[in-house]
Protein backbone atom coordinates (compact mmCIF):
# COMPACT_ATOMS: atom_id res chain seq x y z
CA UNK A 1 0.00 0.00 0.00
CA UNK A 2 1.14 3.44 -1.38
CA UNK A 3 2.15 5.62 2.59
CA UNK A 4 0.11 8.58 1.44
CA UNK A 5 -2.93 6.52 1.43
CA UNK A 6 -1.89 4.38 5.08
CA UNK A 7 -1.52 7.74 6.31
CA UNK A 8 -4.88 9.38 5.43
CA UNK A 9 -6.73 5.76 5.97
CA UNK A 10 -5.28 6.39 9.56
CA UNK A 11 -5.89 10.01 10.07
CA UNK A 12 -9.67 9.70 8.77
CA UNK A 13 -10.58 7.55 11.61
CA UNK A 14 -8.43 9.22 14.00
CA UNK A 15 -9.91 12.37 13.76
CA UNK A 16 -13.80 10.74 13.73
CA UNK A 17 -12.70 8.96 16.90
CA UNK A 18 -11.98 12.25 18.23
CA UNK A 19 -15.12 13.84 17.32
CA UNK A 20 -16.80 11.21 18.49
CA UNK A 21 -14.80 11.43 21.92
CA UNK A 22 -15.38 14.69 22.24
CA UNK A 23 -18.91 14.94 21.51
CA UNK A 24 -19.88 12.04 24.46
CA UNK A 25 -17.53 13.87 27.23
CA UNK A 26 -19.06 17.49 26.12
CA UNK A 27 -22.61 16.10 26.45
CA UNK A 28 -21.84 14.08 29.59
CA UNK A 29 -20.66 17.28 31.48
CA UNK A 30 -23.26 19.73 29.83
CA UNK A 31 -25.42 17.16 31.57
CA UNK A 32 -23.82 17.26 34.91
CA UNK A 33 -24.14 20.82 35.21
CA UNK A 34 -27.40 20.92 34.82
CA UNK A 35 -27.70 18.21 37.95
CA UNK A 36 -25.84 19.78 40.49
CA UNK A 37 -25.12 23.16 42.62
CA UNK A 38 -23.27 25.68 40.56
CA UNK A 39 -20.06 25.47 42.75
CA UNK A 40 -19.62 21.85 42.62
CA UNK A 41 -18.71 21.79 39.50
CA UNK A 42 -15.81 24.53 39.86
CA UNK A 43 -12.19 23.17 37.47
CA UNK A 44 -15.21 20.86 34.92
CA UNK A 45 -13.87 22.81 32.21
CA UNK A 46 -10.59 22.95 32.51
CA UNK A 47 -10.38 18.98 33.60
CA UNK A 48 -12.39 18.26 30.37
CA UNK A 49 -9.63 20.70 28.20
CA UNK A 50 -6.93 18.56 29.71
CA UNK A 51 -8.71 15.40 29.19
CA UNK A 52 -9.39 16.57 25.41
CA UNK A 53 -5.43 17.54 25.00
CA UNK A 54 -6.75 20.95 24.57
CA UNK A 55 -4.80 24.30 25.80
CA UNK A 56 -6.23 24.61 29.15
CA UNK A 57 -5.03 27.73 29.88
CA UNK A 58 -7.87 30.50 31.37
CA UNK A 59 -10.78 28.17 30.50
CA UNK A 60 -11.85 28.53 34.22
CA UNK A 61 -12.92 32.21 33.36
CA UNK A 62 -14.94 31.05 30.48
CA UNK A 63 -18.70 30.96 30.57
CA UNK A 64 -19.97 27.46 29.69
CA UNK A 65 -21.53 28.51 26.14
CA UNK A 66 -18.11 30.42 25.59
CA UNK A 67 -16.17 26.67 26.54
CA UNK A 68 -18.61 24.87 24.52
CA UNK A 69 -17.86 26.75 21.88
CA UNK A 70 -14.90 26.25 21.81
CA UNK A 71 -14.86 22.54 22.04
CA UNK A 72 -17.65 22.12 19.01
CA UNK A 73 -18.08 24.72 16.77
CA UNK A 74 -14.45 27.16 16.53
CA UNK A 75 -12.56 26.08 13.30
CA UNK A 76 -9.44 27.79 14.15
CA UNK A 77 -9.08 25.17 17.66
CA UNK A 78 -8.16 21.58 15.51
CA UNK A 79 -9.59 20.19 18.24
CA UNK A 80 -13.04 21.51 17.92
CA UNK A 81 -15.81 18.40 16.83
CA UNK A 82 -16.21 20.63 13.23
CA UNK A 83 -12.56 20.69 12.92
CA UNK A 84 -11.65 16.90 13.39
CA UNK A 85 -14.99 16.49 11.41
CA UNK A 86 -13.57 18.18 8.19
CA UNK A 87 -10.08 17.03 8.80
CA UNK A 88 -11.18 13.48 8.33
CA UNK A 89 -13.31 14.23 5.81
CA UNK A 90 -10.41 15.49 3.61
CA UNK A 91 -8.13 12.46 4.20
CA UNK A 92 -11.24 10.34 3.09
CA UNK A 93 -11.24 12.50 0.15
CA UNK A 94 -7.87 11.96 -0.80
CA UNK A 95 -8.00 8.12 -0.50
CA UNK A 96 -12.01 7.44 -1.87
CA UNK A 97 -10.95 5.18 -4.16
CA UNK A 98 -9.99 2.95 -1.37
CA UNK A 99 -12.88 3.56 0.98
CA UNK A 100 -16.43 2.62 -0.49
CA UNK A 101 -18.99 4.73 -1.67
CA UNK A 102 -21.04 4.08 1.20
CA UNK A 103 -18.53 5.13 3.83
CA UNK A 104 -17.74 8.35 1.52
CA UNK A 105 -21.19 8.81 1.65
CA UNK A 106 -21.70 8.79 5.08
CA UNK A 107 -18.82 10.95 6.16
CA UNK A 108 -19.74 13.48 4.15
CA UNK A 109 -23.33 13.06 4.94
CA UNK A 110 -21.79 13.78 8.93
CA UNK A 111 -19.82 17.01 7.63
CA UNK A 112 -22.83 18.55 5.86
CA UNK A 113 -24.98 18.00 8.75
CA UNK A 114 -22.60 20.07 11.20
CA UNK A 115 -20.82 22.38 8.87
CA UNK A 116 -23.34 25.52 9.69
CA UNK A 117 -24.22 24.47 12.62
CA UNK A 118 -23.19 27.31 15.35
CA UNK A 119 -23.56 27.91 19.17
CA UNK A 120 -27.18 29.57 18.75
CA UNK A 121 -28.51 26.27 17.01
CA UNK A 122 -27.27 24.24 19.97
CA UNK A 123 -28.97 27.04 22.51
CA UNK A 124 -31.89 26.57 21.11
CA UNK A 125 -32.45 23.31 20.06
CA UNK A 126 -30.12 21.73 22.97
CA UNK A 127 -27.36 19.69 23.14
CA UNK A 128 -28.33 16.61 22.29
CA UNK A 129 -29.34 16.69 18.34
CA UNK A 130 -25.94 18.02 17.49
CA UNK A 131 -23.94 15.74 19.75
CA UNK A 132 -25.80 12.59 19.18
CA UNK A 133 -25.54 13.13 14.87
CA UNK A 134 -21.77 13.29 15.75
CA UNK A 135 -22.05 10.31 18.05
CA UNK A 136 -24.27 8.39 15.74
CA UNK A 137 -22.48 9.13 12.65
CA UNK A 138 -19.06 7.73 14.03
CA UNK A 139 -20.66 4.54 14.79
CA UNK A 140 -22.39 4.35 11.38
CA UNK A 141 -19.42 4.85 9.92
CA UNK A 142 -17.24 2.17 12.09
CA UNK A 143 -20.22 -0.41 10.73
CA UNK A 144 -20.72 0.86 7.39
CA UNK A 145 -16.46 0.15 7.29
CA UNK A 146 -16.56 -3.07 8.60
CA UNK A 147 -19.18 -4.31 6.10
CA UNK A 148 -18.58 -3.00 3.05
CA UNK A 149 -14.91 -2.80 3.23
CA UNK A 150 -12.28 -5.13 1.98
CA UNK A 151 -10.46 -6.09 5.64
CA UNK A 152 -6.83 -5.83 4.05
CA UNK A 153 -3.95 -3.37 4.25
CA UNK A 154 -6.23 -0.61 4.47
CA UNK A 155 -8.66 -1.65 6.74
CA UNK A 156 -6.09 -2.63 9.07
CA UNK A 157 -4.61 0.75 9.18
CA UNK A 158 -7.86 2.09 9.77
CA UNK A 159 -8.07 -0.10 12.87
CA UNK A 160 -4.90 1.13 13.84
CA UNK A 161 -6.17 4.79 13.97
CA UNK A 162 -9.19 4.00 15.66
CA UNK A 163 -7.99 2.51 18.62
CA UNK A 164 -4.55 4.27 19.29
CA UNK A 165 -7.02 7.46 19.46
CA UNK A 166 -9.39 5.93 21.75
CA UNK A 167 -6.57 4.10 23.78
CA UNK A 168 -5.13 7.82 24.75
CA UNK A 169 -8.32 9.33 24.72
CA UNK A 170 -9.85 6.68 27.36
CA UNK A 171 -5.60 7.59 29.22
CA UNK A 172 -6.28 11.15 29.24
CA UNK A 173 -9.98 11.13 30.51
CA UNK A 174 -9.20 8.74 33.58
CA UNK A 175 -6.04 10.57 34.57
CA UNK A 176 -7.82 13.89 34.55
CA UNK A 177 -10.64 12.19 36.80
CA UNK A 178 -8.24 10.24 39.49
CA UNK A 179 -6.17 13.48 39.50
CA UNK A 180 -9.13 15.63 40.50
CA UNK A 181 -11.40 13.06 43.02
CA UNK A 182 -10.18 11.00 45.76
CA UNK A 183 -9.63 7.54 44.64
CA UNK A 184 -12.01 6.52 47.51
CA UNK A 185 -15.63 4.44 47.86
CA UNK A 186 -18.10 7.14 46.80
CA UNK A 187 -21.48 5.16 47.33
CA UNK A 188 -24.47 7.53 48.25
CA UNK A 189 -25.00 7.50 52.32
CA UNK A 190 -21.08 6.66 52.71
CA UNK A 191 -20.07 10.16 54.32
CA UNK A 192 -19.10 11.44 50.14
CA UNK A 193 -20.27 13.99 48.58
CA UNK A 194 -23.25 13.20 46.03
CA UNK A 195 -22.08 15.08 43.52
CA UNK A 196 -18.62 13.20 43.71
CA UNK A 197 -21.19 10.03 43.15
CA UNK A 198 -22.36 11.83 40.00
CA UNK A 199 -18.77 12.34 38.67
CA UNK A 200 -18.12 9.21 39.00
CA UNK A 201 -21.20 8.30 36.93
CA UNK A 202 -20.40 10.93 34.33
CA UNK A 203 -16.84 9.11 34.26
CA UNK A 204 -18.54 5.98 33.14
CA UNK A 205 -20.38 7.57 30.79
CA UNK A 206 -18.05 9.39 29.57
CA UNK A 207 -16.60 6.40 28.34
CA UNK A 208 -19.73 4.59 27.52
CA UNK A 209 -19.26 2.23 30.14
CA UNK A 210 -21.73 2.85 32.68
CA UNK A 211 -24.01 -0.16 31.46
CA UNK A 212 -21.53 -2.52 30.79
CA UNK A 213 -19.94 -1.74 34.33
CA UNK A 214 -22.83 -2.12 35.88
CA UNK A 215 -23.33 -5.61 34.42
CA UNK A 216 -20.19 -6.61 36.03
CA UNK A 217 -19.52 -5.13 39.22
CA UNK A 218 -23.41 -3.87 39.77
CA UNK A 219 -24.30 -0.33 40.36
CA UNK A 220 -21.82 0.41 43.24
CA UNK A 221 -19.53 2.75 41.66
CA UNK A 222 -16.31 2.19 43.87
CA UNK A 223 -13.06 3.57 42.07
CA UNK A 224 -10.96 0.60 41.87
CA UNK A 225 -13.88 -1.05 40.18
CA UNK A 226 -13.90 1.66 37.72
CA UNK A 227 -10.20 1.81 37.02
CA UNK A 228 -10.37 -1.95 36.66
CA UNK A 229 -12.62 -2.23 34.38
CA UNK A 230 -11.53 0.59 32.36
CA UNK A 231 -8.45 -0.10 31.93
CA UNK A 232 -7.90 -4.14 32.45
CA UNK A 233 -11.01 -5.16 31.05
CA UNK A 234 -10.64 -7.20 28.10
CA UNK A 235 -14.21 -7.74 26.73
CA UNK A 236 -15.09 -3.98 26.61
CA UNK A 237 -14.40 -1.87 23.34
CA UNK A 238 -13.66 1.28 25.43
CA UNK A 239 -11.18 -0.26 27.48
CA UNK A 240 -7.50 -0.01 27.35
CA UNK A 241 -6.31 -3.29 27.17
CA UNK A 242 -8.78 -3.71 24.47
CA UNK A 243 -7.35 -0.87 22.67
CA UNK A 244 -4.27 -2.24 22.97
CA UNK A 245 -4.90 -6.03 21.69
CA UNK A 246 -6.37 -4.57 18.30
CA UNK A 247 -3.58 -2.49 18.27
CA UNK A 248 -1.00 -5.19 18.16
CA UNK A 249 -3.58 -7.39 16.03
CA UNK A 250 -3.82 -4.88 13.50
CA UNK A 251 -0.24 -4.10 13.14
CA UNK A 252 0.69 -8.14 12.94
CA UNK A 253 -1.74 -8.24 10.38
CA UNK A 254 -0.35 -5.33 8.43
CA UNK A 255 3.05 -6.99 8.90
CA UNK A 256 1.89 -10.40 7.42
CA UNK A 257 0.08 -8.70 4.47
CA UNK A 258 3.45 -6.85 3.60
CA UNK A 259 6.58 -8.50 5.66
CA UNK A 260 9.56 -6.01 6.29
CA UNK A 261 12.01 -5.96 8.44
CA UNK A 262 11.07 -2.21 9.32
CA UNK A 263 7.92 -3.61 11.45
CA UNK A 264 9.60 -5.69 13.98
CA UNK A 265 10.28 -2.62 16.34
CA UNK A 266 6.99 -1.27 16.20
CA UNK A 267 5.62 -4.85 16.54
CA UNK A 268 7.36 -5.41 19.41
CA UNK A 269 6.13 -2.34 21.04
CA UNK A 270 3.10 -3.05 20.85
CA UNK A 271 3.41 -6.28 22.07
CA UNK A 272 4.91 -4.77 25.71
CA UNK A 273 2.10 -2.23 25.58
CA UNK A 274 -0.50 -5.35 25.51
CA UNK A 275 1.46 -7.31 27.71
CA UNK A 276 1.84 -4.35 30.19
CA UNK A 277 -2.42 -4.56 30.44
CA UNK A 278 -2.86 -8.42 30.22
CA UNK A 279 -0.28 -9.01 33.05
CA UNK A 280 -1.12 -5.94 35.44
CA UNK A 281 -3.46 -6.40 38.64
CA UNK A 282 -5.68 -3.48 39.96
CA UNK A 283 -3.71 -3.44 43.17
CA UNK A 284 0.07 -3.16 41.56
CA UNK A 285 -1.43 -0.32 39.39
CA UNK A 286 -2.87 1.17 42.53
CA UNK A 287 0.53 0.67 44.03
CA UNK A 288 2.64 2.34 41.40
CA UNK A 289 -0.13 4.93 41.09
CA UNK A 290 -2.80 5.41 38.41
CA UNK A 291 -1.51 8.51 37.19
CA UNK A 292 1.97 6.73 36.09
CA UNK A 293 -0.01 3.79 34.98
CA UNK A 294 -1.73 6.05 32.46
CA UNK A 295 1.08 8.46 31.57
CA UNK A 296 3.07 5.75 30.42
CA UNK A 297 0.65 3.94 28.56
CA UNK A 298 0.07 7.48 26.30
CA UNK A 299 3.96 7.47 26.29
CA UNK A 300 3.93 4.18 24.54
CA UNK A 301 1.12 4.70 22.31
CA UNK A 302 3.09 7.63 20.86
CA UNK A 303 5.85 5.03 20.64
CA UNK A 304 3.65 3.21 18.64
CA UNK A 305 2.59 6.32 16.41
CA UNK A 306 6.49 6.76 15.76
CA UNK A 307 6.60 3.49 14.84
CA UNK A 308 3.86 2.98 12.68
CA UNK A 309 5.40 6.11 10.55
CA UNK A 310 8.88 4.93 10.41
CA UNK A 311 8.19 1.62 9.49
CA UNK A 312 5.28 2.29 6.97
CA UNK A 313 4.45 5.62 5.97
CA UNK A 314 7.64 7.79 5.97
CA UNK A 315 10.71 5.54 5.54
CA UNK A 316 13.26 6.53 3.81
CA UNK A 317 13.69 4.63 0.07
CA UNK A 318 16.68 2.87 1.07
CA UNK A 319 15.02 0.81 3.61
CA UNK A 320 12.34 -0.23 1.07
CA UNK A 321 14.65 -1.37 -1.00
CA UNK A 322 16.42 -3.77 1.49
CA UNK A 323 12.94 -4.85 2.97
Amino acid sequence: MLSRVADSLYWMTRYLERAANTATIVGVHFNLELEQPRDSGRGRWERIFRALHQDAAGVDTLSTDAAVHRLCFDQSNRGSIVSSIRMARDNARQVREQISSEMWENLNRIYHDVRHVDLSDFASSGPDDFLNSIKDGARMFRGVTDSTMNHGEGWQFIALGQFLERGVNLAALVDQHFLHFPATSVRPGSGFDSSDYLEWIGLLKCATAFEAYCKVYTASIVPERVAEFLLLNETFPHSLRFAADRIETALKAVSDLSPSRRANKVLRLAGRLRASLRFAGIEEIFSEGVHRTLTDFVRQCGDIHSGIYQAFITYPIEAALEA
